[in-house]
Formats: C-alpha cells, structure tokens, sequence
C-alpha cells in the first residue's frame, strides 16, 4: 500500500521540477515552457515511484514503461509544435508578474499533476495484472494509438500550404473532433485500470475523471473549439456532422 511519505517524495519531487522548469521559462521569456514539462512530470513521478513501490517488478516496470512512453512522445510532440511560433496567448492572460505566474500556472499545474498522477503511484503497490489489468493495457494501447495517429495526421495537414483555413476531417478526424484528446483520457483510464488490483488503487478513480474532465470540459476541447470557430467558418458545419469527443460515424447534415 502506498505510504504517505512516498506521495510526499514524489511531491517534492515534482515541486523541484516545475521550481526548475518556471526558470528555464524565464531563461527563455516564454511561460508554456510548463506545456512540455507537462508529459514530462508524469514520466518523472513514475520513475521515482518505482523503487519506492512493493508490488510485482513486471506489474510496476510496465506500469512505468507506458506513463514515461506516453509522456515524452506527448513532450516531444508539443515542443516541436510550438518552439517555432509564438507563445501561447493564453499565458499572457494569466497574469502578470512572475510570482503570479509560479503560482497561478506553474504551482497549479504541480498539483494537478501530482493527483492525476495517483493512480500511476498506487499501481506500483499493487497485486499483479489480473483481467483488469490486461484490459488497462490494451485500453492504453488503444487510447495511445488514437492520441498519436490523430496528432500525425493534423501535423500533415497543417504542413500542406494547400489547406491553410480548411478543416481536417478525415482520417481519425472524420469520426472525433478530438481523437488526440480522446485517445489522452483512454491512456489515463488504462493507467487506472493496472491500479485497480488493490481498493487504495481503484479509490484513485477521480484522477481519470479530472483528466478527462479537464480534456472535455476545461482548458481542452472548449477553448480549442472556440479559437476554431473563430477562424474557420467551415469548422461550423464540421461540429454539425462529427461526433465531439467519443468517435462516432458521422452524421449526416443536410448541405447549406
């Protein structure tokens, strides 16, 4: 069972790393440095957590191996997307002053991540795999697959000149508005599902639900959306016909 000293460890090390990440974006003068530590903090809390944890080796490597794999694809993959653009307008509304910054930003995202991250934590106490843990993985397995290919295929389509203010809907995109952040809750609940062979571990449920709470009805899919439909006036009839985070068939739209 996890120890509350273990939590405080991971804790204070998450703490020391968004504390040294806030100076790198200073270093840089752009605040959604936090972006790509994001994917990052989960890595490191889970490479802490293993030694720390008493469950199966093989249960608690695999449980590492997929949080670190999913994390830094998912840090690489931002860094490249917005190194080359400007920051993100949101953070300048966040406030002004670098305290300010620490704490509503930086200090917040820390402990969002440290209770989104409690089910990685508690499934290295666990018993084994199990049916629920299997199912946890290949649910993982499903919701990286989703995640990755999704965000692939906008970078292509955003790469050709030939679709500059179109709307990209096919592919994964046919069926979800969002499968990179479908594809994100289907990692988190996986994750959950391998904590699920202990009741300490299932009692981590609201971290899934955050997650996918925050991806559905907080800073994800609403503020994207908004920006969209903003500046693409096809993106209108595209929300009419595509399911907005579950994939569906599309439905059929009588033209306008």
């Amino acid at each position: 069972m996890v120890t509350v000293p273990q939590l405080l460890v991971t804790a204070a090390v998450t703490l020391v790393a968004v504390t040294v990440t806030f100076g790198i974006a200073r270093a840089r003068k752009r605040y959604d440095t936090i972006d790509t530590f994001w994917g990052l903090g989960f890595a490191l809390v889970a490479l802490v957590a293993f030694p720390l944890g008493d469950g199966p080796v093989a249960l608690r490597l695999v449980v590492a191996v997929l949080t670190v794999v999913w994390g830094v694809r998912l840090a690489v993959h931002l860094h490249l997307r917005s190194h080359r653009l400007p920051e993100d307008p949101r953070y300048a509304r966040m406030g002004h002053g670098p305290a300010k910054m620490f704490v509503r930003v930086y200090l917040v995202q820390a402990l969002v991540l440290c209770f989104v991250s409690l089910p990685v934590q508690f499934a290295m106490d666990g018993t084994g795999f199990g049916v629920l843990g299997w199912l946890g993985v290949v649910v993982w397995l499903a919701g990286f697959a989703f995640e990755t290919i999704g965000d692939d295929q906008l970078r292509r389509f955003k790469a050709d000149p030939a679709h500059r203010g179109r709307v990209l809907d096919t592919g994964l995109w046919r069926y979800t508005r969002h499968p990179n952040y479908f594809g994100d809750a289907c990692v988190w609940w996986g994750l959950y599902l391998l904590a699920c062979s202990t009741w300490p571990g299932a009692a981590t449920v609201l971290s899934p639900v955050a997650m996918t709470f925050t991806l559905v009805r907080g800073t994800g899919k609403p503020l994207l959306e908004k920006g969209m439909a903003r500046t693409r006036p096809a993106y209108a009839h595209y929300v009419e016909r595509t399911s907005g985070f579950f994939p569906l068939p599309p439905r059929r739209v009588t033209p306008r």
